[in-house]
């Protein structure tokens, strides 16, 4: 057995951060992961993700110049994508570098599949942690695959094949219609692509408001995807051509399936029961300084305060505060904001209109146009604001356009720090702006 002061079990973004951070603190720290260190996110997700995005709505507005500037010729290509993913964002999948910076800030790394065994006590491959301050939970989550018939066994795609193919299809079907599965597919038709998109849930990005799922969808038949919502699927399977989705009122076909229908959450296997919690619980459910249990911390997707990199930095900042005995400030969680890179983007903060109303909130919204650019930058916009008419403040928010996560930081300094309306609406608004589009809405909420 070794002795550490803390062991944190999943390095990925915000399991690296406390690691580091605390280790720089002077803390013997052990950092443990079976995959890669960083995680999801900088080999499969935010970053690779981010790079095919930033191609395809480079291809996007080269389609745009016979409209606007004159004319061109554009030939699209995947494979300076397929590059800069490897050489740039993931180092060909090697960690090597992350390893090596985590080591740097002066912790101690493990590789291998970390089980909690005792109170205080990790075992790596044989090899067991006694940490004397405690453990800290960053474990994430992996694709998860629907219980959909003749789905089990099939070579279908998830988000991890996307980001490592060199070549495209000529046609796929992507099951799931939540971010991940509409920022691939619109990726893919992009680049001339043939693209279904399948969704059971009745609209699109089915956690944003109405309006934005109604602008995205237009966004999608407009490229020439097609778009199935509401869907009951009753199996998948292959034949000669490919796959084949059987609907209830029709058959789809396509070269390949892309499964990008939900994550489950990596908590099962790894001992919880040995301090007190469930064996394989969905979720962890962690206090306002981040403790699950004594001695214990969690942070990231498996806490389902939102499965995003901001999220688990975030939440890491708070368990280093708490390891090192600083007073606060702790997890707050009015205004977490989230994007859906898709064109056009959505940007979206706090409570929806129809959360709001479920938590029993004197709700008044107000919508309006981006503003004075979009006629400039000739794409669709909205913005939508939901308040707290008792109170004078806002509650969430969205922005759907061309730069929705950039406007949406305002947003969400208004609802984090409830700022009145009435303050918001007298400022003064850079012309011409997208985020000018904001002042007469909140205008129209105190009218």
């Amino acid at each position: 057995m070794e002795t550490c002061d803390v062991v944190v079990l999943g390095l990925g973004p915000g399991g690296e951060y406390a690691a580091g951070e605390l280790a720089k603190a002077g803390l013997d720290v052990v950092g443990v992961d079976e995959r890669l260190v960083g995680g999801e996110c900088p080999y499969f997700g935010c970053i690779p993700t981010k790079m095919m995005i930033a191609a395809a709505t480079t291809l996007h507005e080269g389609g745009r110049i016979s409209r606007m500037a004159g004319s061109a010729q554009i030939q699209a290509s995947w494979e300076p994508v397929a590059r800069r993913i490897r050489d740039e964002a993931t180092d060909d999948w090697d960690d090597t570098v992350a390893v090596k910076r985590l080591e740097d800030a002066g912790a101690r790394f493990a590789r291998g599949h970390g089980v909690i065994t005792a109170p205080g006590q990790v075992t790596i491959e044989g090899t067991t942690y006694a940490a004397s301050k405690g453990i800290v939970l960053n474990t994430g989550t992996a694709p998860a695959a629907p219980p959909i018939d003749g789905l089990e066994g099939l070579d279908f795609w998830t988000n991890r094949d996307i980001v490592r193919l060199t070549e495209l299809p000529r046609s796929i079907i992507v099951i799931g219609g939540g971010p991940i599965g509409c920022e691939m597919a619109q990726v893919l038709a992009q680049f001339g692509v043939e693209v279904t998109v399948v969704e059971v849930a009745d609209r699109l990005v089915a956690v944003e408001e109405p309006e934005s799922s109604e602008i995205l969808q237009k966004a999608f038949t407009d490229l020439g995807m097609q778009v199935v919502t509401g869907a009951k699927i009753s199996r998948v399977g292959k034949d000669d051509d490919g796959f084949v989705v059987e609907l209830a009122d029709r058959s789809l076909h396509a070269e390949r399936l892309l499964v990008a229908a939900g994550r489950r959450n990596n908590l099962g296997g790894i001992g919880l029961e040995h301090v007190g919690l469930e064996a394989s619980p969905r979720v962890l459910d962690p206090d306002e300084r981040m403790r699950v249990a004594d001695g214990v911390w969690a942070i990231g997707d498996i806490t389902g305060k939102g499965a995003f990199t901001h999220m688990s930095m975030y939440q890491a900042a708070v368990v280093v505060r708490d390891l090192l005995g600083k007073d606060g400030p702790w997890a707050d969680y009015r205004a977490v904001s989230r994007v859906t890179f898709t064109g056009p983007e959505i940007g979206s903060v706090g409570l929806t209109e129809s959360s709001a109303r479920q938590q029993g909130i004197d709700v008044r919204t107000a919508t309006g146009d981006m503003g004075t650019r979009g006629w400039i930058s000739a794409e669709p916009g909205l913005i939508k604001l939901v308040a707290d008419a008792a109170r004078g403040v806002l509650v969430g928010g969205t922005a759907v356009g061309p730069s929705g996560g950039e406007v949406l930081s305002m947003i969400t300094t208004a609802v984090h720090a409830e700022i009145p309306i009435a303050t918001l609406a007298d400022m003064h608004f850079a012309y011409p702006t997208f985020h000018r589009g904001l002042q007469p809405v909140l205008q129209q909420l105190l009218s």
